[in-house]
């Protein structure tokens, strides 16, 4: 199934962009009915599919859809949405474990409501995106983690080596309503795309608990607060709102006072210094204050490089040592947390209880997990943890083999790395390429 952007919705958005983009102050006033627009809905879908997900509290799931009849579903949503009869239903919601023992909320709307979310976010994101800072990294065409670790790399190179690592208590679920509303109204005019937009961030939320019993809570809608987490609406509202608090900092002229550079991914953003970093952390926590969320003091610091070391977006940043001539310099690489998660999933996929699986689907299962997180950590001097990474998995493995064949004998021996790599197919993370900042 092709992703690419239909050519007619395609054309759309780039006319929606080159306006935004023209004009700051303009105000887009007939947007709903393009949501319902066929080729919209149906490229919605296809994003969604795409996505994957657990079906919503509905229990529909795409295969059901696609028995029922794709065309006929998409058409009946599109009737709702023209007729103004469509309402969203309520989210299931589940928890996700944390690294550090604590779990996090995530809501999964039933497809009917991605769907029409997806939409959405085809014709709002163009608009907004011509207003997004360019200190903001994530979810946006073009750029991503990779280009967020870069430019902290780029600033620690250029001097600005005080860093406020800042982290905010629940963002996601913080985001005042009105405020947002503001936000969007400041770009939009269309009263039902406002409406829609409204109703989706007071979706109630169902949970079932370990014993099977569900309770139905309102807070979103009580409170006043809150991005429906997990929904494809999500990240765009959530950049919408982070917007503020940069467009902020440079009003009040705190960027170049200070010499502060912030840089921005979703909920996480540090501020790269030169001499300046508590000035610069008292202007911050002043604005959040303002924009009604709740710095995390726990979390919140300042590192003074190279003395110290900063972690952003999963990867640790400060002084390391060239092998070959021993020369110190400012250096990324996957932190120590991140490989100690790893290192974790590995032991989950070659736990001895799964010895009824094949080889082969253990080794397809790690080979996965390997590419995966060998893709995300590819930046700066990754040898060292891609070869403690290639020993804990090989370490790993033979252990299940001896497991499940039940021997004794020595599993260096009877399964080497050349038979794990060319007969087992078995990833090696130091033969793949790297690149550098």
């Amino acid at each position: 199934m092709s992703l690419r952007t239909p050519r007619k919705v395609r054309k759309l958005q780039v006319a929606l962009h080159a306006k935004a983009k023209e004009s700051h102050n303009f105000r887009f006033y007939s947007l709903y009915d393009k949501i319902y627009r066929e080729d919209i809905l149906e490229f919605a879908y296809r994003r969604c599919k795409a996505n994957g997900g657990a079906p919503g509290v509905d229990g529909q799931d795409f295969n059901d859809i696609e028995s029922y009849g794709r065309e006929r579903w998409l058409c009946e949503l599109a009737k709702e949405l023209r007729e103004g009869t469509y309402n969203p239903q309520v989210v299931r919601r589940v928890w996700i474990p944390k690294p550090n023992g604590k779990k996090r909320p995530l809501g999964i709307p039933t497809i009917r409501d991605r769907v029409v979310q997806m939409a959405a976010v085809i014709i709002l994101e163009p608009i907004f995106e011509a207003d997004l800072q360019p200190e903001q990294y994530a979810y946006r065409r073009g750029r991503n983690a990779h280009d967020a670790i870069r430019k902290v790399h780029g600033l620690l190179n250029s001097g600005h080596r005080e860093v406020v690592d800042a982290d905010l208590s629940g963002y996601f679920d913080s985001i005042p309503h009105a405020d947002l509303m503001k936000s969007i109204a400041r770009r939009v005019s269309d009263g039902k795309m406002l409406h829609l937009v409204k109703t989706w961030l007071q979706m109630p939320v169902e949970e079932t608990d370990d014993e099977g019993n569900t309770e139905r809570t309102t807070r979103a809608k009580d409170e006043k607060q809150g991005t429906p987490q997990g929904a494809p609406i999500s990240p765009l509202l959530a950049n919408v709102y982070m917007r503020r608090f940069i467009v902020a900092w440079k009003l009040f002229g705190h960027g170049k006072r200070l010499d502060a550079h912030i840089v921005n991914y979703a909920d996480d953003f540090v501020i790269c210094c030169k001499g300046t970093a508590e000035k610069a952390e008292a202007s911050m926590r002043q604005i959040m204050e303002k924009l009604k969320l709740t710095v995390n003091e726990q979390k919140t610091s300042i590192c003074y490089l190279p003395e110290e070391t900063v972690d952003f977006l999963g990867y640790t940043i400060g002084r390391c040592y060239s092998p070959k001539s021993g020369r110190c310099y400012i250096g990324t690489k996957p932190s120590r947390k991140r490989i100690a998660r790893v290192f974790d999933s590995i032991r989950e996929l070659t736990d001895p209880a799964g010895i009824t699986a094949s080889e082969q689907e253990v080794v397809q299962k790690l080979n996965r997990l390997l590419s995966g997180w060998s893709n995300y950590f590819c930046v700066g001097p990754v040898s060292n943890a891609y070869r403690a990474v290639d020993a804990h998995v090989r370490k790993r493995l033979r252990h299940w083999l001896r497991r499940k064949y039940k021997v004794r004998t020595e599993a260096a021996l009877r399964w080497p790395d050349q038979y794990l790599e060319n007969r087992l197919g078995l990833i090696c993370l130091g033969k793949r390429r790297r690149s550098h900042p």
